[in-house]
Parts: C-alpha cells; sequence; structure tokens
C-alpha cells in the first residue's frame, strides 16, 4: 500500500496539473477535499481494523456509540438514521444485526405506543465499555504532535466547514 504523505504527494502534482490546464481550476479548495478523503479513507480503515475481531462494522458502532450516548440509552430508528447517516433499510439491518447479537432491544415508546424505540441494554452497555478502551491509543496516535491549540483549530475549521456544506445542501450562500 502506498503511504499516505506519498499519494498526497502524487496528489499536489495532479492538482498543479489540472490548474495549469484548466482555467479556473479551484486548485486550494480542490487539494484540500481530496485530502480530506484521503485522510478520512485511512481513519475508516483504521476502525474498521479495530472492529473487525468483534465482528462490527462502523455502522453498527456507529449506532451503538449513539445510543450509548444517549441519555436514557435509546432513540428512534428516524433519529438513528440522522445520526449516523444511515437510510431506513440500512438501519434495519443494523438493528436485526445488534438485536440478534443481544446489544439492543426494539420496542415501543412509553409516551407514544406507536412509535418504536430502540434501546441499549446492559449486555450493549458492557460490550462498548470493553470495545472502547483498547482503540484509544490508536486514536491518540492519529493526533500525536498536535498541540492543544491545533486541535482546537482544527475542531474549528472542520466545524466551519460542516456548516458550509450544511448551507451548501440548502441553497443558502451565507
Amino acid at each position: 500500500m502506498v503511504g499516505l504523505v506519498e499519494h498526497i504527494a502524487r496528489l499536489d502534482e495532479g492538482i498543479a496539473q489540472l490548474h495549469a490546464a484548466i482555467p479556473g481550476f479551484p486548485a486550494g479548495p480542490a487539494a484540500l477535499y481530496r485530502l480530506l478523503l484521503l485522510v478520512d479513507e485511512r481513519m475508516d480503515a483504521a476502525l474498521a481494523d479495530e472492529l473487525k475481531p468483534h465482528r462490527l462494522n462502523h455502522s453498527e458502532f456507529l449506532t451503538l456509540m449513539v445510543l450509548y450516548s444517549c441519555p436514557e440509552g435509546s432513540s428512534t430508528p428516524g433519529e438513528l438514521c440522522d445520526f449516523t447517516s444511515q437510510g431506513t433499510t440500512n438501519m434495519t439491518r443494523i438493528g436485526n444485526a445488534l438485536a440478534a447479537r443481544g446489544l439492543i432491544t426494539r420496542g415501543t415508546s412509553r409516551s407514544d405506543r406507536r412509535q418504536v424505540v430502540v434501546r441499549i441494554n446492559a449486555a450493549g452497555r458492557r460490550f462498548v465499555q470493553k470495545l472502547l478502551p483498547p482503540m484509544f491509543p490508536r486514536v491518540e496516535a492519529m493526533f500525536a504532535g498536535f498541540s492543544i491549540g491545533e486541535r482546537r483549530t482544527l475542531d474549528r475549521l472542520l466545524r466551519k466547514l460542516a456548516g458550509n456544506l450544511d448551507r451548501a445542501e440548502t441553497g443558502k450562500t451565507t
């Protein structure tokens, strides 16, 4: 596998060629866009490596994390779709897989019996508490060498990018 740093060097060369060949090509934003995608792909691969021994995929992990972090440990399938960026069909599959493993339960809402609620159960909580700590060193290693200020700056810039993406989706430019 080509190292990420080498891949980025090739990316820079390609972006420079496009910029020279195509008038108006937004080289800076295009390079940042591709750089974010490359880093995301590598981070996703690292997460997949961590999850594989636990027979868990990214979508299932994210769903468990959302449920674990909810105050009551529960959410609706629609909310889970929103928070995990999954479609309803895939969320049904995720729910089935997690329920089959005994990590979540599905039932009706206490306040509205027409509404389905997904809950992380005690076994699911124990699973998350066992799963996460071995992942901490890898996450810390990803950000090694970043000062606290740099981490805050990266956080702020990514949140700003997220706001821009939201506005672009809704057609607002401000």
